[in-house]
């Protein structure tokens, strides 16, 4: 039996499905990679505002000192098409995945889906536009003084800090509680491998809680004083941790943290259930 033009290399619909869901793994695999790279950066900035330099300490700093290298700004480059890949992923999850889970229990994954790609989507602009810009500094007011300038911009300001101190406390219960193990398929890993994972994964949510908590605070504190130029970055975050008794060991601690959560991010890009 001939084949009729239309037929060639459309496949069967399971056969159309199952290519969709490879590529679309293959993107998300990529973008955690690239997730992971972000926060050791992070880290590595951390660890100078402990020992005194506090120029350069948060996500964009962190992107502006990877793109002030030529080596640098293809990698950031390609941190921004990772993430992007991300927001793909997370947005195909909500529309395509959790099926035959209860509704509710869909319903809360949907939205966990929806605020992880926009969160992606905010950190891959944050490279795109570093790059772009070669790594200069940019002088624009943070997002968060715009906002307070807006009428009602105060409550929507408030409202965006107790939503990012509310992740936060959910990045650390998930720590805690080692939920994230449920996205994981680890057979065949071992027993060594397996713990291995266990604990890095509960270190790294943890360390990812306290990194995103204390702006979520600040911003939260910024609505409260009407005071568009309150600090409520995450350089500023790091900034008050390095001020109180201890801060600096603070910092490494939160550091290491975040590496162990970069190294997760590996992990989970190696493990991921299908």
């Amino acid at each position: 039996m001939s084949e009729t033009p239309s037929d060639v290399g459309q496949g069967t619909p399971s056969e159309v499905g199952e290519g969709a869901g490879i590529v679309l793994r293959t993107v998300g695999r990529v973008g955690l990679v690239s997730y992971g790279l972000v926060h050791v950066l992070v880290a590595a900035l951390a660890v100078q505002v402990a020992f005194g330099d506090r120029e350069r300490a948060d996500k964009k700093g962190a992107l502006q000192a990877v793109a002030s290298t030529g080596p640098g700004l293809v990698l950031l480059w390609v941190v921004a098409v990772g993430l992007a890949a991300l927001v793909v992923w997370q947005l195909a999850e909500a529309v395509l995945g959790h099926r035959g889970v209860p509704l509710r229990q869909r319903a809360l994954r949907v939205a966990i889906n929806l605020a992880e790609a926009g969160l992606f989507g905010v950190l891959g602009w944050s490279a795109a536009s570093t790059a772009a810009k070669g790594g200069a500094p940019s002088s624009q007011p943070s997002f968060a003084s715009v906002v307070l300038g807006w009428p009602g911009g105060p409550v929507l300001v408030g409202l965006a800090g107790v939503a990012v101190v509310i992740g936060s406390a959910y990045a650390v219960r998930r720590g805690v509680q080692h939920t994230f193990l449920r996205e994981l398929d680890l057979r065949g890993a071992g027993l060594r491998r397996s713990t291995l994972v266990t604990c890095v994964g509960q270190v790294g949510w943890m360390a990812l809680g306290v990194a995103y908590g204390v702006p979520g605070v600040l911003i939260v504190i910024a609505a409260v004083r009407y005071d568009p130029a309150s600090p409520t970055t995450l350089d500023a975050a790091l900034q008050v941790l390095a001020d109180q008794p201890y801060g600096p060991p603070l910092l490494v601690l939160l550091a290491l943290g975040l590496i162990a959560f970069g190294v997760h991010c590996l992990f989970d890009a190696r493990y991921r259930k299908a």
